[in-house]
């Protein structure tokens, strides 16, 4: 009935499989019965939509999209309809909205190539995505600016009167690994221990020196699969730590306008009676996963690493504390569709949407949009958009079993195959089964901050009730920066 677009949903880089990229389509004037049909589904299906919640004249359904150009119209109770208030182009079959979605690597903003000046070049695991956030649907009432500041004052008087001491557990071990060991072995461990980060000694100093993570096997194994890599199988075996560092350095290090180039940093490390702001501020302000709590003498020698401090440890202390008089902090009994929260599927007209993969996917493509976009994880869905798994940045560990790193390709291995190949990892973190949690827009600050304090738990992907169809993202990072202010 209607002519199709071309979907230029392949990106440049030769991957066979497109990046998916969930959007929200709205039909806000009523009706009994809406469906929506495009150039994306060849015009020859029709995709029911259901009523936003809370309002009865407001439908909405979320659908993937390949970049590219598409075109659309909405079937409303049996009569074809476009929304004059969206883009939309004249054509021989009638008027039809259009919308048009960037090629991938236009929508990413590297971090791999151009690192924030002054950042530890001892990287760990990002737990930032790029903000989109979409404000609520449907008629739901939005806290007002007293009970925010209220909540916020309070929440951010409990952290400046309580230290990372109160983050040291009872009981346990922390793994520091030498910087002379060889990477493979390093790694090996790292997968063995079920760790995606451990601190970094170096002996001639007597100090900690930085951390080794699961974005250092990353960039290895992309250096390895690069043509004209100077790092070979043969020298991974006997590659230490540390020259991988000064490697990794020389490789990510950008001019800045003056032509120097950017020092070297320290640790970023806090002691055991700095206050927990402060160790939260230096986790968000460096955008890294953790910080080591140091505790050393008056001179700065014989330091002692006590705990590896996190968000989620600090989340849980605040809710531990609060759990008993949650009535002030009005904030907790919002739902997370009215409060800027997260990461949101974007409505049509909104830009930066978030990408997803399917699981046949390369893995190559995976670990090129983890370090492209600077995200920790990618949700996995079928034809459908429902999630069936997440890829993220500490699965890639699970390589380093049995050198199987060595044994394949990047790029012929799908996300499948290397979440199969990691299903027998060491993990301290089960979740019946299931490797990732989910929440509804429904569900109140109170509810998701009480499940990002399991242990393992870093973010919470929002579902679609019935279908789970990704609409958003909540990370502990997103948690904070709404926390704090």
């Amino acid at each position: 009935m209607f002519g199709s677009v071309q979907d230029g949903g392949h990106d440049s880089s030769g991957v066979s499989v497109p990046v998916l990229i969930p959007w929200l389509f709205e039909w806000r004037y009523g009706g009994r019965s809406v469906s929506l049909c495009g150039s994306f589904t060849r015009w020859s299906e029709r995709i029911p939509m259901s009523l936003a919640e809370g309002r009865d004249d407001v439908f909405q359904v979320v659908w993937n999209l390949t970049s590219g150009h598409h075109e659309y119209k909405f079937f409303v109770d049996g009569v074809w309809q476009h929304d004059e208030n969206q883009p939309f182009a004249s054509r021989n079959y009638g008027s039809v909205n259009t919308i048009f979605i960037a090629r991938e690597p236009d929508m990413i903003n590297s971090t791999s190539s151009s690192p924030t000046p002054g950042r530890s070049n001892m990287d760990v695991d990002y737990d930032i995505i790029t903000p989109t956030v979409s404000m609520s649907h449907g008629a739901i009432p939005m806290i007002s600016s007293v009970d925010l500041e209220v909540s916020r004052h309070r929440i951010a008087n409990f952290l400046s009167t309580h230290t990372a001491y109160e983050l040291l557990p009872d009981s346990g071990k922390i793994i520091a690994l030498d910087i002379n060991l060889p990477v493979k072995q390093a790694f090996h461990i790292l997968h063995e221990r079920g760790l995606s980060v451990a601190p970094l000694w170096d002996f001639c100093k007597s100090q900690f020196v930085g951390v080794l993570s699961a974005s250092d096997f990353i960039l290895i194994l992309k250096e390895l699969g690069n043509h004209g890599s100077h790092l070979t199988e043969e020298q991974l075996e006997t590659h230490t730590i540390a020259a991988w560092k000064e490697g990794k350095l020389h490789l990510t290090r950008t001019m800045d306008g003056n032509g120097g180039s950017f020092p070297r940093r320290q640790l970023i490390h806090a002691g055991p009676y700095d206050c927990m702001k402060d160790v939260a501020l230096k986790i968000l302000q460096n955008k890294v996963a953790t910080v080591p709590i140091i505790h050393s003498s008056q001179d700065g020698s014989f330091p002692q690493l006590l705990h590896l401090a996190s968000l989620s440890g600090i989340l849980k202390c605040i809710y531990r504390f609060f759990r008993h008089s949650l009535s002030s902090l009005p904030i907790l009994q919002q739902p997370i569709c009215s409060i800027p929260l997260g990461t949101w599927v974007p409505k049509i007209g909104e830009s930066k949407p978030f990408a997803m993969l399917r699981p046949n996917a390369s893995l190559s493509a995976a670990l090129t949009l983890l370090v492209q976009a600077g995200v920790s994880s990618i949700p996995i869905v079928d034809d459908n958009g429902s999630l069936l798994d997440m890829y993220s940045r500490s699965d890639i560990t699970a390589l380093a079993k049995d050198k199987a790193y060595a044994q394949i390709r990047l790029d012929e291995m799908s996300i499948h195959q290397a979440l199969k190949l990691g299903q027998d990892a060491n993990s301290p973190y089960d979740f019946n089964g299931q490797r990732f949690q989910m929440c509804l827009r429904s569900d109140t600050l109170n509810e998701v901050m009480k499940r990002l304090t399991n242990p393992g738990v870093r973010r919470l992907v929002i579902v679609e009730a019935g279908s789970n169809r990704v609409e958003g993202i909540i990370s502990l990072t997103d948690v904070f920066n709404f926390l704090l202010g």
